[in-house]
């Protein structure tokens, strides 16, 4: 071998490097600042976010803590450039009593609101949320079809002004264990999270979650970019035009 084609095949390799550590320091630039992907694993959020859902979160959003971090390292505290959410965004956030767990849910109740579900019904601050009864939800996930009580539930506004968000909960069984609680309090700089799959959602209204502090939260759920039916492998590719739920890409969430 010449030295020129040595030189040749050594900046070759050395070209090849540099173009993926720039690759890996653009991916590790918009993960952190601008959009993070993460999946659906439970049904929680039926029928808004289905298991195998893979979207995209928005990370600044809500401006930055330390957990829009890789690693999440306790550089500071608090969060940066913050800005306020709104009732009903659909919101990534870490587990305050497991801070290593990302949980998925919808914004409820903001600090001093009172929370409460009275016989199924939520209500904010004494008031039920409207809701209307819709067709039953059919679903299939698991190989047989089960009909599900369906509802159309509209959030109060926070303010004049405010657009009223409007979403569809599930209801699995009448008089379920949370379809009656305590009335819940919201604290200072916290946050109440629910599923949308009102009896098959561990969020705000058990211990295991609580109330969420707003340093928590990870950014917003903005697009859904691929979602495969449930117990698929999204790389097996092979089986991806009976697997892929192809009306469900590019999905806005609302």
């Amino acid at each position: 071998m010449s030295v020129t084609t040595a030189k040749r095949k050594e900046g070759g390799i050395a070209e090849t490097v540099r173009v993926i550590i720039h690759a890996l320091i653009i991916a590790l630039v918009i993960r952190t600042f601008l959009f993070q992907p993460f999946n659906i694993p439970s049904g929680s959020m039926k029928e808004t976010l289905l298991v195998g859902d893979y979207l995209f979160v928005s990370k600044f959003s809500y401006g930055y803590s330390h957990y829009s971090l890789p690693f999440s390292p306790p550089l500071f505290s608090g969060r940066i450039w913050s800005s306020e959410l709104n009732r009903g965004d659909v919101v990534v956030f870490r587990l305050p009593k497991d801070d290593a767990t990302d949980y998925i849910k919808r914004v409820i109740g903001f600090p001093g609101d009172r929370i409460q579900v009275i016989r199924g019904v939520l209500n904010i601050n004494g008031q039920p949320v409207k809701r209307e009864r819709m067709d039953d939800y059919l679903d299939t996930e698991d190989g047989s079809a089960t009909r599900v009580k369906r509802w159309r539930e509209t959030l109060p506004n926070r303010q004049a002004g405010e657009p009223n968000v409007t979403y569809t909960t599930l209801d699995l069984v009448d008089s379920g264990y949370s379809d009656n609680t305590d009335v819940f309090a919201v604290p200072p700089g916290h946050y109440f999270m629910m599923g949308d799959n009102r009896d098959n959602s561990t969020d705000s209204r058990f211990p295991q979650v609580g109330y969420v502090p707003f340093e928590n939260i990870i950014g917003k759920a903005q697009i859904i970019f691929f979602s495969i039916g449930e117990g698929e492998r999204p790389w097996h590719f092979w089986r991806w035009p009976w697997a892929v739920r192809w009306n469900r890409l590019f999905a806005l969430v609302r």
